[in-house]
């Protein structure tokens, strides 16, 4: 049993929306974020107290990027992974990395800066500038998505998860408003997909048995 911990909408919503996508069976602890000011338990788990962590067995695993590359080799393969051979491989790779490392990066900053932060640590010119820094590198694929479905190998894979998780924290933010047409449409074709609804409903049949909050607190910082 794969076991997962996760907080609402946060980064391990892309493991979570993976497990659905392939349908594993698996185990949701839900937790209050950030886990490591209300659950200092989780620590022992993830010393670094971020989500997720991920077990199947003996394994851990703690970057959402990289479980989503996991369990899409170990659990999908030919569907939701690109097999080394393929042509697309590269370019798989490069769009899962993209979706963590360029575009839901900034977004943490535009996060703790705008809505975290209080008083004289809020800082609204350093949000101002990281959301149109994620924006001006998010329209980098419009051209793309204006001639495709989904980003690689004529497909959806893992590294329309990684994206689209970007894209879900977007709109929480509110930057969603500056989505090109082609990216608009792109992440309405995802925000349909029953394994994403699947995983949405997920998080709050869990947050609510589990008893923890299904929104962060605004007076904690990530």
């Amino acid at each position: 049993m794969i076991t997962l911990h996760h907080c609402v909408s946060a980064r391990s919503f892309r493991p979570l929306w993976m497990l659905e996508e392939i349908g594993l069976d698996y185990e949701l602890r839900m937790l209050p974020f950030p886990p490591r000011v209300h659950a200092r338990s989780y620590l022992s788990i993830n010393p670094l107290g971020t989500i997720p962590a991920l077990f199947d067995g003996d394994l851990r695993m703690t970057e959402s990027a990289a479980i989503c590359q996991y369990l899409a080799a170990r659990f999908s393969p030919g569907r939701l992974d690109v097999d080394v051979a393929d042509p697309a491989f590269g370019a798989y790779l490069n769009h899962l990395h993209f979706g963590e490392a360029t575009l839901t990066f900034p977004q943490t900053l535009v996060l703790r800066y705008a809505h975290f932060e209080t008083g004289e640590r809020r800082q609204p010119q350093v949000a101002e500038d990281y959301g149109k820094w994620f924006l001006a590198r998010l329209r980098t694929l419009e051209p793309l998505l204006a001639e495709r479905e989904f980003l690689c190998a004529g497909r959806f894979t893992a590294a329309d998860v990684s994206v689209g998780y970007a894209l879900l924290l977007a709109e929480h933010l509110g930057l969603d408003k500056g989505f090109t047409p082609a990216v608009e449409s792109y992440w309405a074709r995802l925000k349909a997909r029953p394994a994403f609804q699947a995983a949405l409903r997920a998080q709050e049949k869990a947050a609510k048995e589990q008893g923890v909050p299904t929104m962060p607190s605004p007076d904690i910082r990530p």
